[in-house]
């Protein structure tokens, strides 16, 4: 009965959020969704794993326990504010019937999510795509950037989706992207997330030459760590507060990564490929605006949602992410990535 009356009043809390009364500092976050497929074998892509045919068994009963599964998460991490994230950047879902159903589920329908998304080329057909408020994000276009390989011009992977508006009357430009894995290996497939870092950076570059003030924020699963060659070179994002210029980007989950944490389990290690960089000006802010924020108690400035119940406790993948499938059985997991976040504030 007590945690009945718990949820009650958090939802009734996080539901005044919404109408108008926004509460600082706002949150900001991603979270790779591993592999969210409808039931529906699709013809143009390559989906069939995940049907109820399929090995996997994929079918209405597993389906709406993933979709249960990440409303809890993207609700607890609501609480922890008592603020539903403003803008939340997903990836690895298979199209906007999955987006719709994840936004209407009973305790995420306060929010009003609405979605940013458009079908890419990849050919297992995943996606990435935004929720966001409209209470608190006021979007004035969206855009699907092909992604683009120039040693490989016709490689087909996830598109960059941007979309912009203002937040607080300030401009924004958002990034979500999910670069090319590591299939054949880090080293042979490097120069794919090379080029995706450099394609990434001269867009933002675009964006604040056009408006200087505009403040970017660019998310994703990189699958790479936000030291390696594409992130910290390509797209030049510095991991020390002190270097980064109003003209630089800053990845803060730098620190975190060398302090051991992480937000996927790779080769038996953590890593950290779920990763949001911000433009200088979210570091040095002109006074009043908005700027990237340490989370309460913290001494990052990057925020990773560990929860126990997201953590595999036993077996062969024991103190990583618990998955949704370890091969064709499943785990009712969650994902095998952790999310990430960030606060905005004043």
């Amino acid at each position: 009965m007590r945690k009945l009356t718990f949820v009650a009043a958090l939802l009734a809390l996080l539901v005044v959020s919404t109408s108008g009364v926004a509460q600082k500092p706002y949150k900001v976050m991603f979270y790779n969704l591993e592999n969210f497929f409808d039931t529906i074998d699709d013809p143009n892509v390559s989906d069939a794993e995940f049907t109820p045919q399929a090995a996997k068994k994929w079918n209405t009963e597993k389906y709406y326990k993933k979709l249960h599964n990440i409303e809890r998460v993207l609700f607890d991490i609501a609480a922890i504010n008592q603020d539903y994230p403003a803008v939340i950047g997903v990836s690895e879902i298979e199209n906007r019937n999955v987006l719709e159903d994840i936004v209407a589920t009973p305790k995420l329908s306060p929010a009003r999510y609405r979605i940013s998304h458009y079908d890419s080329p990849d050919r297992r057909g995943v996606d990435v795509a935004f929720f966001y408020r409209p209470d608190v994000f006021k979007l004035e276009g969206d855009s699907a950037v092909k992604a683009y390989v120039p040693e490989q011009p016709d490689f087909l992977t996830r598109d960059i989706l941007t979309m912009w508006g203002t937040i607080d009357g300030e401009p924004f430009f958002f990034m979500v992207a999910h670069w090319p894995s590591r299939l054949g290996g880090k080293e042979v497939s490097e120069f794919k997330r090379v080029a995706l870092g450099r394609q990434t950076r001269a867009i933002a570059d675009s964006v604040r030459r056009a408006n200087p003030a505009t403040k970017v924020v660019i998310m994703g699963d990189l699958n790479d760590d936000p030291t390696d060659k594409s992130i910290a070179k390509a797209l030049g994002a510095k991991g020390k507060l002190k270097e980064v210029g109003d003209a630089d980007y800053y990845a803060p989950y730098t620190e975190m990564l060398k302090a051991g944490l992480g937000t996927l389990g790779y080769d038996d290690a953590w890593n950290i490929f779920d990763n949001i960089i911000v433009s200088g000006n979210l570091v040095h802010p002109a006074k009043g605006t908005l700027r990237i924020e340490k989370g309460p108690g913290s001494k990052y400035y990057g925020n990773i949602f560990k929860a126990r119940y997201l953590i595999q406790q036993d077996g062969r993948y024991r103190g990583y992410p618990l998955r949704t499938f370890v091969s064709d059985n499943f785990q009712n997991g969650f994902s095998d990535h952790l999310p990430v976040y960030i606060y905005l504030g004043k």
